[in-house]
């Protein structure tokens, strides 16, 4: 190999280098774009993350104050549902006498399950050859009367046998209880006792 050669290969030998140093430079410099952005993602991801944290609490703690109030309310419902069975049982206990029939015994919340069935009933009346069933309510909803009719109803000659020869008798005892709701439980056989002061007022069902 001459002399002239090997120059000449070194000349690009060294001009390759020179490029490849350039590409290297270039490449190091896109690296160092890549980490700055990566850098500024973390962060935006780390801001992100304290943001999530703090609605994460902010809704734990709505939650909990839900939970507060729904607890409240539920005591106020289930408290004024006792005063209203604690009313109607001391008052019918006092004088059991519905629809013009006077009654010997009263049961109040009596569970009863046979199979797979289980019912609680509020009140039921006896007299030798009648029962009444009371459902009470604070306050009446549609759903109720259709609750009385075919499930607690229907049930009762399958939990108490000893009563299917009875005359059976529905009843809703209510402190409050809307005209277009009462209505429709009297068209459909329900007798409606209402407080009236310290006193009952009975509006039995058309016969």
């Amino acid at each position: 190999m001459t002399e002239e050669k090997v120059w000449q290969l070194l000349a690009e030998l060294v001009a390759s280098q020179k490029k490849t140093d350039e590409q290297l430079a270039k490449t190091d410099a896109q690296l160092a774009k890549t980490d700055a952005q990566l850098a500024k993602t973390d962060a935006q991801l780390a801001k992100t993350d304290a943001q999530l944290a703090k609605t994460d609490a902010k809704l734990a703690e709505t939650s909990a104050k839900i939970d507060r109030v729904s607890e409240m309310v539920g005591g106020i419902s289930n408290n004024q549902g006792k005063i209203a069975e604690e009313f109607f049982y001391n008052s019918l206990q006092n004088e059991p006498v519905l629809v013009g029939k006077h009654f010997d015994f009263i049961d109040k919340n009596l569970l009863r399950t046979h199979e797979k069935i289980r019912e609680e009933y509020d009140l039921i009346l006896y007299n030798g050859d009648s029962v009444f069933i009371i459902e009470v309510k604070y306050r009446v909803h549609p759903k109720d009367i259709e609750t009385l009719i075919h499930r607690k109803g229907g049930n009762f000659p399958i939990l108490f046998p000893q009563y299917r020869d009875f005359q059976r008798h529905l009843g809703l005892a209510t402190f409050s209880i809307e005209d277009d709701v009462l209505q429709e439980a009297l068209d459909r056989g329900v007798t409606v006792l209402q407080r009236r002061g310290d006193l009952i007022e009975t509006i039995p069902a058309a016969a």
